[in-house]
């Protein structure tokens, strides 16, 4: 493999085992290195430390391994056979559960990587420009793991690629084909299409808190605000819930919305659908028992997170003068560059403006099958708390 040396005492974090290489320490490529290239780490005394990606940005390696890969069939196969174990281990299956995270990127060890499965399609997500080049190698590692039961592999990465390289990228099937699913998560029905839906077409990531929420609705008004597709309404209306109103200024998450709420019932009588900007709406809405609010992320760089603490902290203050006194607030940030503690310091301050006593019922992450590696810190991006408003 092509060579990277990094300058004098920069490979500290790389013997910390983290994942990322940063460009600034590196001292020395080969010159015939492109984008996406596997390449082999070396310290300034020539010591092998790790084997990753290249690529030209901030994050110039992005380490997949920190021992030689001699044959990256063999790696990728194992690395597959190695992730689909862990979901084995958490038994989702046995839970009336087909849809899940086969590989969370650095969670997983493999920077750059989504692999979701819904039944019996997986959908690739490249983030890097390496990653999308070794598609080949994955794809026949999902169908060795997973055999007959894959009946289908659509890779999603234009949107998420590297501009200049995602001119030369479409998205499609890259194993047969498929369409639109409806899945089971805890025996409850969602249609996920993942061509036109957001990410890979469900959020995943918040299963164990939909579950959670199903606790507290019973006969209880709910709003589902940023409903998406409506997997917390869904739950909350199984589970007994009196009313659930699911707000979303996207009519196409509406829709969504109204489909799985059909397959999982009949609760027209339960459940409405608005179209809105869910700030207006929470402006003039009445009181609720029970209020979610999962906002997509309002901040995806470090230099818009002032203004991102800001728009949580007016979008918290407004949710919370809407929960009836001994109601719930369910509040969440996805944003990565959030932190947990400043995400909760913030919901502090919303709360110190709506002047109301509040307890703090639940700190909530991302599912288990979404898991942090111990090295990597930043792979914690899903922050919630469960709020009783007084």
């Amino acid at each position: 493999m092509k060579k990277v040396v990094l300058r004098h005492k920069k490979e500290a974090p790389v013997l910390r085992f983290h994942p990322w290489i940063f460009s600034g320490a590196i001292y020395r490529i080969d010159e015939d290195i492109v984008e996406g290239d596997w390449v082999e780490v070396y310290s300034g005394k020539d010591e092998f430390l790790a084997t990753g990606h290249y690529h030209r940005s901030s994050i110039a390696i992005r380490i997949l391994s920190f021992e030689k890969v001699m044959d990256k069939s063999y790696f990728w196969k194992q690395k597959i056979q190695l992730v689909s174990s862990y979901r084995q281990q958490l038994q989702l299956e046995q839970s009336n559960t087909n849809c899940y995270r086969l590989i969370h990127a650095e969670g997983d060890g493999l920077p750059g990587l989504i692999i979701d499965i819904y039944g019996d399609t997986a959908v690739v997500q490249c983030h890097s420009i390496g990653m999308h080049k070794d598609m080949k190698y994955i794809v026949q590692a999902l169908r060795d793991c997973y055999g007959q039961q894959l009946k289908a592999i659509y890779s999603k990465s234009a949107a998420v690629l590297p501009k200049a390289y995602a001119k030369t990228v479409e998205d499609g099937y890259v194993f047969a084909s498929s369409a639109p699913q409806v899945v089971q998560e805890y025996g409850h029905s969602f249609l996920v299409d993942w061509e036109n839906g957001q990410k890979t077409g469900f959020f995943l990531d918040q299963r164990d808190n939909r579950k959670l929420l199903a606790q507290y609705v019973k006969d209880k008004s709910v709003l589902n605000a940023f409903c998406y597709s409506g997997g917390f309404s869904v739950y909350a209306l199984k589970a007994g819930a009196k009313s659930v109103d699911s707000v979303d200024i996207s009519a196409k998450a509406i829709a969504w919305t109204a489909q799985n709420v059909t397959l999982n019932g009949d609760f027209s009588e339960q459940h409405q659908s608005v179209i809105a900007d869910v700030m207006q709406y929470l402006k003039t809405a009445e009181q609720y028992d029970v209020v979610i609010i999962d906002p997509p992320a309002f901040a995806k760089h470090i230099k818009k997170r002032h203004a991102a603490v800001q728009g949580y902290k007016r979008l918290n203050a407004l949710a919370m003068k809407k929960v009836r006194v001994g109601g719930i607030l369910f509040t969440f940030s996805c944003s990565q560059v959030v932190g947990r503690q400043l995400f909760e310091d913030t919901i502090t301050a919303a709360a110190l403006e709506v002047e109301r006593p509040i307890r703090i019922m639940h700190y909530l992450s991302q599912a288990a099958d979404h898991p942090v590696n111990i090295f990597h810190p930043e792979s914690v991006y899903l922050k919630g708390l469960v709020l009783q408003i007084g």
